[in-house]
C-alpha cells in the first residue's frame, strides 16, 4: 500500500524540479531573485579601449538592472572583430559589434552580417557617418596622428608630418602596431596610398613609402598593449596611432605626445552596430545608450571621444583642438584597402 504513495512523493518532487529549471534567468521579461526582470546574456566584440567599455558597462548595467552580470565584452582590433562576425556567420556569437572603421562596417553590412534598424539617434547623424540602410551608425571620429615618447623627443623635435617618417634619421626608432589586425593601421597605411593616387588606379607610389617606412620600423607589436609598452621603454620612440588612445595612455601616465601632421590626419568614422542573428533587444538597448547625451558628453570629457552627432557642450581638449582633416577618399580606400594591405603584408613588411 505504501508503494503507491512514495511513487506519488517521487513524482511530484520530479514535477517541481522540472518546473523551476523552465524558469531560467535568461528569459528577456522573466523575473529574477530581486523581482526585477531578467534579461538574455548580451556579448558584445570591442575595438574600444577596455578602460572605455569597462565604464559603459557599468554605466548600462546601473540604468539597465536586468543585464547586471550578463554583458561580456570582448576587445580586439576592429579587423579581428569583422573577421570574427564574418567566420560566425551561420552561428552568431555576439550580439554588438563596437567600435569599428567605415569600410570594416561596411564590408560587414555588404556582407550581410549586420541586422538593420532605425534607433532614435540616427536622425541628429550626418548622413555621411551612417549606413543609408540602417546597419551602422558612427559614434565617434578618430583622427590618426604620430605618437611620441615625450621623454625621448619633444614636440619641436618630434616628427611634423607623414613624410618625416620615412626620412633615415629615424631608422629602427619607429615601433608600428601589426598592420594587417588593425582597423586603425590599416587605415593610415591605405591614406598613405590613397594620398599618392587618388583614384587608386596606381599604388606603386604608395607601395614605395610604405617600403621606406618599414626600413625605418624596428618592430611590429602585436597589439595596442605591446605597442604601448615598448614605446614607453623607448624600444621605439616614434609611431602611428589614433588620437583617442594616445590622449587616454598619457592621462593614465604613460609618456606619450602626439603630433597632427601638417599634411593633415585621416579621420575616421568609427562606428557600432547590431549583429544579425544575435540579441536583437540587447543590441539596440545598449545602442540607444551609447548614444544618450549625458553619456557622449561624459565620454568626451574624460575619454577623449570626439562624438559624430554634436554635443551641446566641448570639453575644454576637444574646443582647443587644432584637427586638420587630410582629404582623404573612404569610398577609394573601401574597395582598395583589402588588396592593398594583403600586398604590403606579402610584398613589403620586414622587406625595407
Amino acid at each position: 500500500m505504501r508503494r503507491p504513495l512514495a511513487m506519488a512523493i517521487a513524482i511530484g518532487a520530479m514535477l517541481a524540479v522540472t518546473a523551476g529549471c523552465g524558469s531560467s534567468d535568461n528569459n528577456e521579461g522573466e523575473a529574477g531573485a530581486s523581482g526585477a526582470p531578467s534579461a538574455e546574456k548580451l556579448v558584445i566584440y570591442s575595438a574600444r579601449d577596455k578602460s572605455v567599455t569597462d565604464f559603459v558597462v557599468e554605466q548600462f548595467t546601473t540604468k539597465n538592472p536586468e543585464y547586471k552580470g550578463k554583458v561580456e565584452v570582448l576587445n580586439m582590433g576592429a579587423q579581428e572583430v569583422l573577421e570574427r562576425v564574418r567566420a560566425e556567420k551561420a552561428n552568431p556569437q555576439a550580439s554588438v559589434w563596437w567600435g569599428g572603421t567605415q569600410q570594416g562596417l561596411s564590408a560587414g553590412a555588404a556582407e550581410d552580417l549586420l541586422a538593420p534598424w532605425q534607433p532614435t539617434f540616427a536622425a541628429k547623424m550626418d548622413e555621411r557617418y551612417k549606413d543609408a540602410q540602417g546597419r551602422w551608425f558612427g559614434e565617434i571620429l578618430l583622427p590618426e596622428v604620430i605618437m611620441y615618447n615625450n621623454k625621448a623627443l619633444t614636440p619641436q623635435t618630434a616628427p611634423q608630418d607623414w613624410d618625416d617618417l620615412i626620412d633615415p634619421k629615424w631608422k629602427d626608432k619607429i615601433i608600428i602596431r601589426d598592420v594587417a589586425a588593425s582597423g586603425t593601421m590599416r587605415s593610415i597605411y591605405a591614406s598613405m596610398i590613397q594620398r599618392l593616387s587618388p583614384d587608386g588606379s596606381n599604388p606603386q607610389p604608395g607601395y614605395d613609402w610604405l617600403l621606406k617606412l618599414d626600413t625605418n620600423t624596428v618592430e611590429y607589436a602585436a597589439n595596442p598593449a605591446d605597442l604601448y609598452l615598448k614605446m614607453s621603454r623607448e624600444q621605439g620612440v616614434v609611431s602611428a596611432w589614433n588620437l583617442q588612445d594616445i590622449l587616454l595612455q598619457a592621462n593614465e601616465g604613460m609618456p606619450f605626445g602626439y603630433i597632427m601632421p601638417t599634411a593633415g590626419a585621416p579621420v575616421l568614422v568609427d562606428g557600432v552596430a547590431a549583429i544579425k542573428g544575435g540579441n536583437t533587444a540587447g543590441a539596440q538597448k545598449f545602442l540607444e545608450f551609447l548614444f544618450d547625451d549625458s553619456l557622449r558628453a561624459t565620454l568626451a570629457k574624460d575619454y577623449f571621444q570626439i562624438p559624430a552627432v554634436e554635443i551641446a557642450e566641448k570639453p575644454e581638449w576637444l574646443a582647443q583642438l587644432d584637427l586638420r582633416p587630410m582629404d582623404v577618399d573612404w569610398d577609394v580606400i573601401g574597395q582598395k584597402e583589402t588588396e592593398w594591405i594583403t600586398h604590403w603584408n606579402a610584398e613589403i613588411k620586414d622587406k625595407g
